[in-house]
């Protein structure tokens, strides 16, 4: 038995999340047959974030075990033949038996891309999250600053939530802004059900000049969900980075979603040469 690593990309436009469920076509859903069929054998992979509906990855990390004897370029070469054209295997890694994609991850980061423009977007009305107000990006990462360090992150997340416990450790937030653009990144050692949107929809209140900066603080402090902004939209998420103990000797730095001006199509920016 065989424990491969697999780095993922794919666009969740088209599915209804990254876990498998009865009701419609996931991530996992393609993945698993894709390399089922490379293995002739039936594979199950285990992933390093749950990304909801509409959710994009630059970097999911997944590992799966078998019998099956291929080449690290067969995985990604025959098994991105039996892939739908917005999935793509990016990398592939023997790695030992203690390694678990969800369990080893040391922190995960994610980009938010928000377009602040008067008209919605066309060509990307699926990979950004988009807003007619012009939000102020400065204030925005002022108020975010708030919430770094282990916090619990009650009022933060999903009321469906089914984590053990709602504290989680924030070890970066930045907001900034290019064009008619605003990019949040946000790295933590996990994250709960929804907590990146709904971090995203507080802080867009507070640069639309809605709320004052102190009001994440306040937010966070009240531990009470309906006490936050709005769910942002789950287009303008991407999954870009997991980090994992260098002994693993897997690629830390994801690829990150750029946009230069309204009108422009998204470009991925590679951090690393894979």
């Amino acid at each position: 038995m065989m424990r491969i690593a697999l780095g993922v990309e794919y666009d969740g436009a088209a599915y209804i999340g990254w876990q498998r469920q009865r009701h419609g076509v996931t991530v996992q859903e393609v993945v698993e047959k894709a390399l089922s069929k490379i293995a002739a054998e039936p594979i199950a992979v285990t992933c390093a974030g749950r990304t909801d509906a509409g959710v994009h990855a630059t970097q999911q990390v997944i590992h799966f075990d078998t019998n099956a004897e291929r080449p690290m370029h067969a995985w990604l070469l025959g098994g991105n033949s039996n892939l739908p054209p917005g999935v793509s295997f990016r990398w592939a890694e023997p790695v030992p038996e203690t390694f678990n994609a969800r369990f080893s991850a040391l922190s995960r980061a994610y980009r938010y891309v928000l377009m602040c423009h008067r008209l919605r977007p066309g060509l990307n009305r699926d990979r950004v999250a988009w807003t007619y107000k012009q939000l102020d990006a400065e204030r925005m990462h002022e108020a975010g600053q708030v919430l770094l360090g282990e916090q619990d992150f009650t009022s933060y997340r999903a009321v469906a939530c089914q984590a053990k416990h709602p504290f989680r450790r924030l070890d970066r937030l930045s907001v900034w802004r290019r064009g008619d653009f605003v990019y949040l990144d946000i790295e933590a050692n996990a994250f709960l059900h929804h907590m990146v949107r709904n971090i995203a929809g507080t802080l867009m209140k507070i640069g639309a000049g809605e709320a004052p900066v102190s009001w994440a603080g306040e937010v966070l402090a009240a531990k009470d969900r309906t006490a936050a902004g709005v769910t942002a939209p789950a287009g303008g998420l991407y999954l870009v980075k997991v980090v994992y103990p260098p002994e693993y000797g897997l690629p830390e730095s994801g690829s990150l979603p750029v946009l230069r001006k309204a009108g422009a199509q998204v470009t991925i920016q590679r951090l690393d040469n894979r």
